[in-house]
């Protein structure tokens, strides 16, 4: 279960909406859905990993080109691990497993013109959350 802190101040229909966008993001990965990916992310967002940087295009175009999990029967395992709402920003930490990776990503919203979009991403693989199997 997700652990989602926010002041008293802040509604539920922003964590609504921040939860929403986050199962949207994990439909898109999963399906490679690049239409409802890109609707998402704020345009002028750069996606982080150590030691690589793209644009949204670039990203957009590599999720695009890759199989498609769910064609391929992939698990649907990802997960909220965390959201955190201070007024009119978030900062969410997910787990994201593609093919063999274990992705671990934190993404950070902001609500603008009274709408949530992603603005931030980084991410990067850790064997952290693998399955059992996989550690024996």
């Amino acid at each position: 279960m997700a652990n989602i802190k926010s002041p008293l101040n802040e509604t539920t229909s922003d964590l609504a909406a921040i939860t929403t966008i986050l199962h949207n993001y994990f439909d898109g990965l999963h399906h490679g859905d690049v239409v409802k990916l890109k609707a998402l992310f704020s345009p002028d967002i750069k996606l982080k990993s150590p030691g690589v940087r793209r644009s949204l295009e670039q990203w957009l175009t590599d999720v695009e080109l890759r199989p498609v999990p769910a064609k391929l029967n992939k698990p649907y395992n990802f997960k909220i691990l965390t959201i955190d709402v201070v007024q009119d920003q978030a900062m969410a930490k997910i787990y994201c497993p593609l093919f063999n990776f274990n992705y671990i990503d934190f993404l950070g919203l902001l609500k603008e013109n009274g709408q949530w979009r992603i603005v931030t991403k980084m991410y990067t693989d850790t064997k952290i959350y693998t399955d059992t199997k996989e550690q024996q």
